[in-house]
């Protein structure tokens, strides 16, 4: 497999949104949070993160995450998942990424 290129990267579509609702998504076959988030201009999205070993939902609303947008939507336990919430694996569990300061919603990675 070739390695990938720098657009490779620009094809990619990686916001911040702001999480506005967080729940546990009880039909999820692992721990995960559903969570809504707001990506500005592009509206509400939905995702399921398996994040529960670092955050509970309360933890979650008002928090900016990173996302990757553009993918077919997935079910997850019943619930629909239309961006991937990314963070870094540590022996901990998911730490998230995001911003060092407050940005728009819908801010473009880059």
């Amino acid at each position: 497999m070739a390695p990938p290129t720098f657009a490779d990267w620009e094809a990619l579509d990686v916001r911040i949104g702001t999480v506005t609702r967080a729940e546990p998504n009880a039909g999820s076959r692992d721990p995960a949070l559903a969570l809504w988030i707001d990506l500005g201009d592009e509206g509400i999205v939905q995702s399921s993160a398996k994040i529960t070993d670092l955050y509970a939902a309360s933890d979650m609303v008002g928090r900016q995450v990173v996302v990757v947008c553009g993918f077919a939507p997935l079910r997850v336990g019943g619930f629909r998942s239309d961006v991937l919430v990314i963070g870094a694996l540590t022996a901990s569990g998911v730490v998230l990424l995001a911003p060092d300061s407050r940005v728009d919603a819908g801010s473009v990675v880059a």
